[in-house]
This record gives C-alpha cells, structure tokens and sequence, in this order.
C-alpha cells in the first residue's frame, strides 16, 4: 500500500494510527492475514472430499496434489474462504491507485508498477509455478526429469501460473486504470460511489448490487470451474466482472485521497458488530445453499447456479466489510509478528505454493489424519514462505520488488 500522512489519521483510535512507515497499519496487518489465508487455502486443497486426479492431464485435477486421505472440515475451510479473500484484494490493492496516479503520472506509475508487478510476475510463471506443479505432473503418473518437464511447460503446456495469477490480472487492472487517467486525469467519481467513504451501508448496497451485475451473467454462462488463459496469464471466467468491480471500488475510495479512507475507517471501526454479524449470517446461507445445490433445490442448473451466486455475493460483500472493520477496531496496534507477517505478504504470496505442494507430495506416504497433514502443510508452508521472504527482502536485487 502507498503511505498516508501521519496527520490525517485518528490518532486517538489505537485502531486507526500509523506507524514510522505511516502507513493505515490496520490495512496492512489485514493484508497479512488474508495472505496467510491463501496459504491456508491452498495447504487444505489436497485434503478435501471433492479431490480427484486427472492423470490424463494433470491441469484438470481438483489440486496439484490430492491425498487420499480426507477430511469435510477442509471443504466448508475452501468453500468460505473462496467466497470473499480474493474480492477482499483486488478491493486493497485498488485503494491507492488514483493517489499514485495522481503523484507520479500514468508512465511513472506505470513502470513502477511493472517492476513491482511485472518481475514477480515473470519469476513466478517461469520459475515458481513450474517448480510447484512438478509435484502434481509426478503424482499424476509423469516420468520427465524437471528440466524436461519445464521445456514442456513452457512450449507445449499446459503452463498454469498458479497463485502469480493474481499479480498478472492486477497489473492488468493497473493499467486499465493508467489509460483512464490518462483520458480523463481529472475524472470525478459519481456522489453515489462516494458514499462508500461517508455512507458504508451504503456503499455495501452499491458494491453488491455491481457485483451481482457483473458476476451472475458470467457465472451462469461459463460455470463456476471454468478458467480462461492467455498462455501463464489466466483468470477464472466467471469471477472477471465480480474483481473488477472489487478493485474498481478500491479505485473509488482512494479516489477521494487519504481523508476518504479515514473517513471510511472510521465509520467502519465505530460498526464493527454489526458488519461482522452481517457477515456470519449471509457466511451461513451461502454455505447451506451451497451444501444443498447439487440437485435439492428443485431448480434447473442454471437457476440452482444462481442462487448459489447472489448467496455468495451476498457474502463475498458482507465480509469485504466486516474484515476490515474487525481490524479498523481491533487490529492496528504494532505487534511485532504482525507487522513482519504485514510487510512480507507479497513476498509470501509469491513464494509460497512449491512449498505447499511438495510438502503435500512429500506427506502421501505418511499415515496421519487429514486434519493433522493439513495443519503440518500450513505451517511448514507458511514458516518457509516466511522467512524466505525476510531473506529476499533483505538483498538488494529484491529487496525493493519485494
């Protein structure tokens, strides 16, 4: 996130105030947390009732690495955080795109933007997520060496880009809005999306109504699996409207410049209770629709489809709001753990998946529970991806892409 002036911040809220980097640290260790989501994610997927392996072509399987072992607990884990973390970033990294816009430039912005998105962008495709789906290409029955099997990848396919897939899509959305600015550099937000700072009902009301807009027409026409690709560039189909929307809204708030975004942290630190019951209630509908879809609802597929959708953007909204005022209230003191977790998550981000998927692979054999291989995936991953990323940031080559 770019910086904020120390003395537009509530210093009297120990939730919203800055520390020496003066940034909103709140947003920062909300940004922590939901990465160590994504590891979390991503450590569970093999262990989940719905896996299966495609070992014909190993992109098709439900993971990288799927265990015979199983455990529900992982779906309902999987189905939750899928309806709302990412929404939740593409929202945060839109906050402040107008403000760098606005200070550097559409080509200044730009560049730095593509060395800050572009390079671990190309890392990750060619290095990391080759490195992370020779697990899955082995379990899958595959006897190329690596070298082989990277050659292949990257002529031939399928080149899957794993969770880089995000920072490609992001600069993409970086860009779009460089082109906006550059056509329309004094563009005015409409009064209505304004209120997403002094009104955040709402702007909860406006941002759901967007998103189903855009994410329901998609989602019954191209289902919910499928994943559209430009080579390592790729996005799930039905989700393209539903992040533009969340990172537009980001680009709509910061669009105001830091007094907006205080003023939404305020208003959002003084309704904490209410977002967050807000967000267990449409949390559960989604899961119980969810749950019983498959053929209870007496619908035809495409109606069953969308009911399934309005829950979860029901959801995915009610919870993009009650996070942040969760940690707005609760979560902008310093502590050490979270301020390292806070400034390592790009790096984590980046790093983490070949760690999750050859500590998976390397756990087949091990005859423990699901729940427990889960736990040891999470934590090996998170702990490797961690202090991988305190090193790297600590070099000079990535110490600043990082």
């Amino acid at each position: 996130m770019s910086t904020t002036p120390a003395s537009a911040l509530d210093a009297s809220h120990p939730a919203i105030a800055t520390g020496r980097s003066e940034r909103l640290v709140a947003f920062d260790h909300m940004r922590g947390f939901v990465v160590a989501l994504v590891v979390l994610h991503h450590a569970t997927l093999a262990y989940c009732t719905f896996g299966h392996i495609n070992r014909v072509n190993y992109a098709l399987s439900t993971a990288p690495v799927v265990d015979p072992r199983r455990w529900i607990g992982f779906d309902l884990l999987v189905r939750l955080n899928d309806g709302f973390f990412m929404p939740l970033l593409f929202l945060l990294s839109g906050l402040f795109v107008w403000d760098g816009l606005r200070r550097r430039g559409a080509r200044a912005f730009l560049g730095a933007r593509m060395r800050r998105l572009g390079l671990p962008f190309v890392i990750g495709v060619l290095i990391l997520s080759p490195l992370a789906y020779f697990p899955a290409f082995l379990q899958a029955g595959g006897t190329l060496g690596f070298g082989s099997f990277w050659i292949a990848t990257v002529t031939c396919g399928p080149w899957l880009s794993g969770p880089p897939w995000f920072i490609g899509i992001l600069l993409v959305f970086d860009a779009a809005a460089a082109l906006i600015f550059t056509l329309a550099p004094r563009l005015a937000v409409p009064p209505l999306v304004s209120s997403l700072a002094r009104r955040p009902v709402s702007g909860f009301v406006l941002l759901l109504a967007c998103s189903l807009l855009l994410f329901l027409p998609l989602l019954v026409a191209v289902g919910p699996t499928r994943w559209f690709a430009l080579g390592p560039l790729a996005i799930q189909g039905s989700r393209i409207g539903l992040y533009a929307a969340y990172f537009t809204a980001g680009v709509a708030l910061g669009h105001g410049g830091m007094q907006a975004v205080v003023q939404f942290a305020r208003a959002m630190a003084s309704q904490w209770a209410a977002w967050g019951l807000l967000a267990a209630a449409t949390g559960a509908v989604f899961m119980a629709v969810a749950a019983i879809a498959r053929g209870e609802l007496f619908l035809p597929p495409a109606g069953a489809l969308a009911v399934v959708g309005i829950a979860q953007a029901a959801f995915c909204a009610a919870a993009c709001f009650a996070l942040p005022a969760l940690f707005l209230r609760f979560g902008g003191g310093s502590l050490p753990a979270w301020d390292s977790l806070a400034a390592n998550s790009f790096a984590i981000y980046l790093l983490h998946y070949p760690y999750v998927t050859w500590t998976q692979y390397g756990l087949l054999p091990v005859s423990v529970d699901a729940a427990v291989k889960g736990a040891l995936v999470f934590t090996i991953a998170l702990a490797a991806s961690w202090a991988s990323a305190a090193f790297l940031r600590r070099l000079p080559m990535f110490g600043r892409m990082l």
